[in-house]
């Protein structure tokens, strides 16, 4: 990707005044567009990030959960999880939009309406913009639990839910060395949870089934990254990703029954859509990973990263990215004004 064309990533934290703090931090929330108006007060001082913890901005060493807190005790929780490109979030509304389908599936009920959300998300950004390093961008989640158990109540007893929303720099450094020498997928011998015990459409804090295939397969290669079979034996997805082969020009990717259909895929299938590149949802095989032209992982944080070997055996003759992967790497820079690739590699470069 040619970094010249694209504006630098990340560059907004180094051009942003400091602030201070008000005497006092903690605002409570008001109602409807009071509560963003009021809470927006508060500005971040220098060196701290901020976290909104129901209907507070806080520090984050002052942001805490009980420890009867339901998303602990039981996972019982959802969330969502958006990037910055220069200090923007992309595609914000479809994010929360799935945060809310979320909720709407397990039934919890944030006590906020997604308007309230997304501007809650936005002013969380704003604040910690300041403190953004040159070249950083920023996470961005929100997390929902049913709230604390009751004392002394029945298991499905629950009070006001927790709702957080937080931002943290994204890992850039750490995940670099992929964008320049590829992933290396495996496949963990344990299988993804099926869509007949929680649908996969729920982003939800039940992630022990992915950390455990992601700890099966982190000594198994240089640049592990674990990608769950289904119950039925079919690629899945794996821990925030999801999987894309490339066959005779064709783009494939597991069926959307079967996996969390995540915005960085969404993407990808629309620019293959304006590229012309035919695309196929399909039950993949192993087989069809390994003998793959071309493969990558898309998510959140990276966009889109290639793949270079599936269970050690090399992707096509072994140069990432391919030529359609580079296809798709460069409309998805395109569309994020943002030579994400260049953003994450030029760490390297910095000790």
């Amino acid at each position: 990707m040619n970094g010249g064309q694209l504006q630098t990533c990340g560059m907004i934290g180094m051009l942003m005044p400091w602030y201070v703090f008000d005497i006092e931090l903690k605002y409570t929330v008001l109602s409807g567009a009071e509560k963003i108006s009021e809470l927006n007060r508060t500005v971040p001082m220098k060196g701290t990030r901020v976290a909104y913890l129901n209907g507070e901005f806080l520090p984050e060493s002052e942001v805490s959960v009980s420890f009867r807190d339901r998303g602990f005790v039981l996972g019982d929780a959802v969330f969502d999880a958006a990037r910055t490109f220069n200090g923007k979030i992309f595609r914000l509304v479809e994010h929360v939009d799935r945060l809310y389908r979320s909720l709407e599936a397990v039934q919890i009920d944030p006590g906020i309406s997604s308007e309230e959300m997304i501007r809650i998300t936005e002013s969380i950004v704003e604040k910690n913009l300041p403190l953004l390093s040159e070249g950083e961008d920023y996470w961005v989640m929100q997390r929902v639990t049913r709230g604390e158990t009751v004392v002394g109540g029945e298991l499905r007893d629950s009070t006001g839910p927790t709702v957080i929303v937080e931002c943290t720099p994204l890992p850039l450094r750490a995940r670099a060395h992929l964008f320049q020498e590829g992933i290396d997928v495996l496949t963990p011998t344990a299988r993804r949870v099926p869509p007949e015990c929680l649908n996969p459409n729920v982003k939800s804090h039940n992630y022990l089934n992915l950390v455990l295939a992601d700890l099966e397969v982190r000594d198994q290669a240089d640049n592990p990254w674990a990608v769950l079979l289904d119950t039925r034996g079919f690629l899945s997805e794996g821990i925030g990703s999801n999987v894309f082969l490339v066959r005779d020009g064709q783009l494939l990717t597991p069926r959307a029954q079967y996996v969390l259909e995540g915005v960085s895929r969404q993407v990808v299938l629309e620019l293959a859509a304006s590229l012309g590149i035919a695309v196929l949802e399909a039950d993949l095989s192993v087989v069809d990973a390994e003998n793959a032209e071309e493969a990558f992982i898309t998510s959140t944080s990276f966009c889109l990263c290639p793949v270079r070997t599936y269970n050690g055996k090399q992707i096509g003759n072994g140069s990432i990215p391919g030529p359609v992967t580079q296809s798709l790497t460069d409309a998805f820079c395109k569309l994020v004004n943002c030579d994400f690739v260049a953003q994450y590699v030029r760490t390297l470069d910095d000790g």
